[in-house]
């Protein structure tokens, strides 16, 4: 599903923290710092969680070009990166 919906994204993006994390990424604030605000988010949840949004959005992240610690580090960062590599890839 290709879509550049700000809210579906981060809808989607949420859920796959709820699937990882369970209850402490329900209550998440969008801008919350993921690796201060979930327990047991360290370097290999990081990398899970890229691999998740890889495979939720069919995206391919670019971890030598993109500051992938940046755009991964909240919910909102993630969405809006999701939502830039979808717009990139329809145009």
């Amino acid at each position: 599903m290709r879509t550049t919906d700000r809210t579906e994204i981060s809808a989607r993006v949420l859920a796959l923290l709820e699937k990882r994390f369970g209850d402490a990424a329900r209550a998440l604030p969008a801008d919350a710092e993921l690796s201060s605000a979930l327990p047991g988010f360290d370097s290999l949840a990081a990398l899970e969680y890229v691999n998740a949004v890889e495979g939720e959005f069919g995206i391919e992240v670019d971890f030598v070009g993109d500051d992938v610690r940046y755009w991964f580090s909240t919910l909102d960062r993630t969405a809006e990166y999701v939502r830039e590599c979808v717009e990139d890839r329809a145009a």
